[in-house]
């Protein structure tokens, strides 16, 4: 019955929550401008966010709102400033999977405004469901792209599955470390994505991410990208090209 109704559920939800695809530049621009009606607690995250809500008829219903100054709480390093350049890096390689963000004050503090996205289920609610095959190659994407930013916080509660089966990724505020340890393990790679990667430079991740990310923490990424080109090599001496790069 469960696997029934979460079924319906998805089938009754608009096909793709990325609402924004085409239109980046006007929601940045929302999300930077339209007034706040109103602001709620979340009782979920340990970064504690707050729920943002927009007057009816713009182009976003409300957004998630995390005002986190750089620095270290409870032995993790978070910013807000690593939820916006996931996002441009996100568009960067053209991949779709994280929400809009751009930089916003709100009652006299600075954060990072995230779209809400709506028409989603949690990673735990499509667990017991039948995954399409696009599912796997979903997956080695993420795992590339939180490889690729250091991401060391990956976990159930920040995957959002619209009804397409698209799979979208939340919270990077303890992203861009400058440990060069790869937080996924690699098993397969999609060959478009993984040379969008191997082409970056530092003049271009600085030029899309250094209002953002310090210049070591750019060089960190660079060096993760290297380690990953190591382990996809050995993957491949392994177990065959064919094998590795599914996709």
């Amino acid at each position: 019955m469960l696997i029934l109704a979460l079924l319906f559920v998805l089938q009754q939800a608009p096909a793709t929550a990325r609402v924004w695809d085409g239109r980046n530049a006007a929601f940045e621009t929302y999300l930077r401008n339209a007034p706040v009606v109103q602001m709620r607690a979340i009782d979920l995250g340990v970064t504690r966010p707050k729920r943002a809500f927009f007057g009816a008829g713009g182009l976003a219903e409300s957004a998630a709102w995390k005002p986190l100054a750089p620095g270290f709480r409870g032995g993790y390093w978070e910013s807000y400033k690593s939820e916006i350049a996931a996002y441009e890096l996100d568009k960067l390689l053209d991949l779709g999977m994280v929400p809009v963000v751009v930089e916003r004050k709100i009652e006299g503090k600075t954060g990072a405004i995230i779209l809400w996205l709506e028409g989603v289920r949690t990673w735990a609610e499509v667990q017991p469901l039948p995954k399409p095959a696009s599912w796997p190659r979903q997956l080695a994407r993420m795992k590339l792209f939180d490889d690729l930013i250091g991401n060391p916080d990956r976990n159930k509660g920040n995957l959002l599955v619209d009804s397409a089966w698209n799979l979208y990724l939340i919270d990077h505020s303890r992203a861009f470390l400058d440990d060069r340890a790869l937080p996924q393990q690699i098993d397969h790679v999609d060959s478009a994505l993984w040379s969008r990667m191997e082409a970056f430079d530092e003049a271009t991740l600085t030029s899309a991410l250094g209002t953002w990310l310090k210049k070591s923490q750019i060089k960190s990424m660079l060096a993760r990208r290297d380690k990953m080109a190591a382990t996809i090599d050995a993957l491949v001496k392994k177990n065959g090209r064919a094998a590795v790069f599914a996709w």
